[in-house]
């Protein structure tokens, strides 16, 4: 498969899709057929609310079951970077210059993205206009919102 269609993974990041994955196969699959079989001994199934419930969850756990076997079977698992310059898997602190604001994000591939965990993806604007920077670089970020400067302030393993 060509990199552009793999899936960027951290070394956290397959650890924790490898280990829901698991979960999923070893714990909420066994568990929602258990549901199942109980909901059908309840008879008439055409009125059943217990066995729609429970077949609408093992859809959806099928359903993310086979999106990550289809992630770790096209996963590219990115080294930890150098600290030199900014890659997937380094953790920047920038400065936004206008406001004199700092924040520290985590580059990942999108599978692992999270804003709540300021965990941006490698696809995002903010992501394309540092990777590759070095401390003490200043960079125009181009966003649907507009144009702003961010200066890299630190780049930690």
């Amino acid at each position: 498969m060509k990199e552009k269609n793999k899936h960027f993974l951290t070394a956290n990041g397959l650890a924790e899709l490898e280990a829901e994955l698991s979960k999923l196969k070893l714990e909420k699959r066994p568990e929602v057929v258990k549901n199942l079989k109980e909901a059908k001994a309840l008879g008439d199934l055409s009125e059943n609310a217990e066995y729609d419930s429970a077949r609408a969850e093992q859809a959806e756990i099928e359903g993310r079951i086979k999106e990550l076997e289809i992630i770790l079977d096209n996963h590219l698992l990115v080294p930890e970077g150098d600290g030199k310059t900014v890659n997937i898997g380094s953790r920047v602190k920038l400065l936004y210059v206008a406001e004199k604001e700092e924040e520290e994000y985590l580059i990942v591939g999108k599978t692992e993205a999270d804003p709540f965990e300021n965990k941006i993806s490698n696809e995002s604007d903010i992501a394309k206009a540092i990777i590759g920077k070095k401390v003490g670089d200043e960079v125009t970020v181009n966003s649907k919102a507009g144009s702003y400067k961010l200066k890299i302030k630190k780049i930690l393993k």
